[in-house]
């Protein structure tokens, strides 16, 4: 009867083990096709950095710095991304960056890659021009 037992518990386990869920390795996302979409998204809404500089340097510095300093970091990034965008353009079916497709740009100081921090801004894609909501509000209509 242990016998028994014991070899119905390997065999569980055993089972168990192999209905296990595989998940997926951490690059998987990033694809060719994403960093064609990245490079065109890129080269087409890269400008949107100018304004978007502009009204965040506003926020945070005063209006006197928003057009000034947030009109020229917003036209170095603009550049920056636009020439990213260009180079994942062309190199798009090749995993350049570290045997990967993932984005070439990370967190830097004062050249000129993209910064990838919350509290600048930047991300993967350009900024989305507009009012931004985050919270959802029920309206009732009489």
């Amino acid at each position: 009867m242990k016998k028994i037992l014991i070899t119905a518990i390997a065999l569980l386990t055993t089972l168990t083990c192999s209905m296990a869920d595989i998940q997926a390795p951490p690059g998987s996302t990033y694809t060719s096709t994403r960093k064609l979409g990245r490079a065109i998204s890129n080269i087409l809404y890269g400008v949107t950095e100018i304004p978007e500089q502009i009204v965040r340097k506003n926020k945070q510095y005063g209006s006197k710095a928003g057009w000034t300093y947030g009109a020229v970091d917003g036209t170095r990034r603009a550049f920056s991304r636009i020439g990213y965008g260009f180079y994942e353009l062309f190199t798009f079916r090749c995993p350049t960056y570290h045997g990967t497709f993932k984005p070439p740009y990370e967190k830097c100081g004062t050249d000129a890659n993209i910064h990838m921090n919350v509290h600048d801004g930047l991300s993967e894609f350009p900024p989305q021009l507009g009012a931004e909501s985050y919270y959802h509000s029920r309206s009732q209509q009489y």
